[in-house]
């Protein structure tokens, strides 16, 4: 037997047959498949991919970095956006591309990447877009990285809620396969529709890897659909007017995602019952979790028929296609909904069922028939989980004495994977050698405020005094409204140089703007090092740097500008500084902060007085820049 030459660069250069990939890696793939598919097809296409780093989407960028050379030869431009929402819409903008005379190519294609907080934050650029409408040869997706149990976030994040409100129809993959294969789908979806499509990514598949197929016609995309088409299309217009585009978006745009999800049995029965009782509805993740399930109890496809189960995968989560649910429906005593988080699946399910002739008699999903929580909407999901409430539920109809026993085997192992309660904790920490293991502290006698970055780990450190913490680019902007109302005159705020760039300079002019009495401390280290120590500015001939700091910060009006650093002799003569800066080493650190704390306020009225005087007459935040 032979042994197949295989290499790492298979996975992007390898024109078909099976490569083994990462999730990661298949998104970084498939705009290489779309442009394969489009040139196939006798379309002139590029592609282009903006958006911003972060869990779990935080090794995307540097795996497109990586594979530069064969997106630059497929004609794909990877250019990471400042902060999400204007990621986004530097993707809108390639929609536009072809309204005007002089475009390269007959179409561009675009992918938007951030985590579930980057949804947030850009959802009014996402409604735009998605109310504009898509090129007729372009198409968006718009990849959110969920972090359902809240991992390595502030907050746990589930973005369906988010793209449902703006309008954007959202697959949910349940693997690194599924990544290529929907991800076509997706972009055929928003040319047809002109939405853009919602592409959910977790951990659990963002992160595994698998053999897969990139054959780029390996999946048959149905091009005559059965959809009554408006006069115009459905796709980017210019001019257009505010109120058609909404009647278009909800009349005929998202009753187009429905039609091509039908048409191309995107919504699959896995296996069926000739006696079906209960059926059982799933996507994604949660799809693994069940079949996981199946195979631990020992639920065969076979034993499932018998004992009348249907099982049912959504790809399309929402808005969900009704003529495939309503079918799976059918004869059906029970549907029991698995899925993370918040009930979109099951609320679709009960809206579309209800007052149907022969609908199941119960719906259940997050909770039971008599109210008690059957699968929780808090944290994530496990086959244990799932496992129990699919016995439970069997039980209703008949007695499985073996299922008991299995389960209790399931919840054994599940339990024994979490090991015994540490007898030692290890409380994180910053890096060997990190600048911000002193820069963090405070004098005594002050507080601080923590920020999205690294250097949020303070908070866990009992000698720095560091309380409370804000989402992305606020930081310190809570004290404009705690500072009117308590007796303390000032505040410490730490902002990483990565968070500064993307938002935070606008909260530091929110503070001057406010007349508050806050030193912010910008943490210089010149890399994002929280998701994975990516360059600050995406320009690889350009670099932020102290110097540039403090003439932005003066220019926006703080009173005071210092550099503390381990080498204040390394800034040359002439060094361009903000007017007024001075530079410290960093053993003057705790001087320098009383004297940054003692600074007199400009307007008095800031504090403890509900009138503050005449509007821009108090210019007094500080800011206090520690370096390398």
């Amino acid at each position: 037997m032979s042994i197949a030459a295989v290499t790492l660069d298979d996975k992007y250069q390898q024109e078909e047959g099976r490569v083994f990939m990462t999730g990661m890696q298949a998104l970084v793939r498939l705009p290489m498949l779309q442009r394969q598919r489009d040139v196939a097809a006798g379309l002139n296409t590029a592609g282009f991919i903006s958006g911003y780093r972060g869990s779990p989407l935080g090794g995307y960028d540097a795996a497109l970095w990586q594979a530069s050379r064969f997106l630059s030869r497929s004609h794909i431009k990877f250019q990471p956006g400042l902060n999400e929402d204007l990621g986004v819409t530097a993707v809108w903008g390639t929609q536009q591309v072809n309204l005007w005379p002089g475009g390269n190519y007959d179409g561009v294609f675009g992918i938007w990447y951030g985590k579930g907080p980057g949804v947030d934050r850009s959802g009014d650029a996402i409604k735009h877009l998605n109310y504009d409408g898509t090129a007729k040869y372009g198409g968006v997706l718009l990849i959110a990285g969920d972090d359902h149990g809240a991992n390595s976030s502030t907050l746990p994040h589930q973005s369906e809620s988010a793209f449902i409100a703006s309008g954007v129809p959202v697959f949910h993959p349940a693997g690194v396969q599924e990544y290529l294969d929907l991800g076509l789908h997706g972009f055929a979806m928003s040319r047809f529709s002109g939405c853009a499509v919602g592409f959910k990514a977790v951990g659990e598949t963002v992160e595994s890897s698998a053999s897969v197929s990139i054959d780029p016609n390996g999946i048959e995309i149905v091009q005559s659909i059965d959809f009554d088409m408006p006069d115009g299309g459905l796709n980017l217009r210019y001019p257009d007017v505010v109120m058609e585009k909404e009647s278009r978006l909800l009349d005929y745009k998202l009753p187009a995602v429905q039609a091509y999800a039908r048409e191309n049995g995107l919504d699959k029965l896995i296996f069926d019952s000739p006696k079906p009782r209960i059926g059982i509805v799933t996507t994604g993740k949660a799809y693994l979790d069940v079949r996981q399930a199946f195979d631990e109890l020992g639920l065969t496809a076979q034993m499932a028929a018998d004992l009348g189960i249907r099982l049912y995968k959504v790809a399309l989560t929402w808005p969900l296609e009704p003529e495939g649910a309503l079918a799976f429906a059918k004869d059906l005593e029970e549907i029991l909904v698995v899925e993370e988080k918040r009930p979109i699946l099951e609320d679709q399910l009960r809206s579309l069922l209800y007052g149907q002739v022969g609908a199941p008699k119960r719906i259940l999903g997050k909770r039971d028939e008599q109210k008690h929580v059957l699968l929780p909407e808090i944290g994530e999901l496990t086959p244990g989980m799932v496992a129990r409430s699919i016995v439970g539920r069997l039980k209703t109809f008949s007695e499985m004495p073996d299922f008991d026993q299995r389960l209790a085997r399931i919840e054994q192992i599940e339990t024994g994977a979490q090991g015994s309660p540490p007898t030692i904790l290890r409380t994180p920490y910053f890096c060997s050698g990190c600048p911000h293991n002193t820069s963090t502290r405070v004098p005594d006698g002050s507080r601080s405020m923590a920020g999205i970055g690294c250097h949020g780990m303070a908070l866990w450190m009992p000698d720095r005094n560091t309380q409370t913490i804000t989402h992305m680019g606020a930081e310190g902007v809570n004290w404009i409204g705690q500072a009117p109302f308590c007796k303390t005159d000032h505040i410490f705020q730490n902002l990483g140089d990565g968070t500064y760039y993307h938002s935070g300079l606008l909260a530091i002019r929110a503070a001057v703007d406010a007349g508050v009495n806050i030193t912010y401390k910008i943490l210089f280290n010149d890399a994002v090092a929280m998701t994975g120590g990516q360059p600050v500015v995406n320009q690889p001939d350009r670099k932020l740097t102290p110097d540039e700091i403090s003439r932005q910060v003066h220019a926006e009006g703080v009173a005071k500008v210092v550099l503390v650093t381990d080498e204040p002799n390394k800034y040359p003569i002439g060094t361009n500084w903000g007017p007024g800066t001075t530079i410290h080493h960093r053993e003057d650190l705790d001087v320098v902060q009383k004297d940054l704390r003692a600074t007199p306020e400009r307007n008095q009225g800031a504090r403890g007085n509900l009138d503050p005087g005449p509007k821009g007459s108090a210019r007094n935040t500080r800011l206090h820049d520690p370096d390398l």
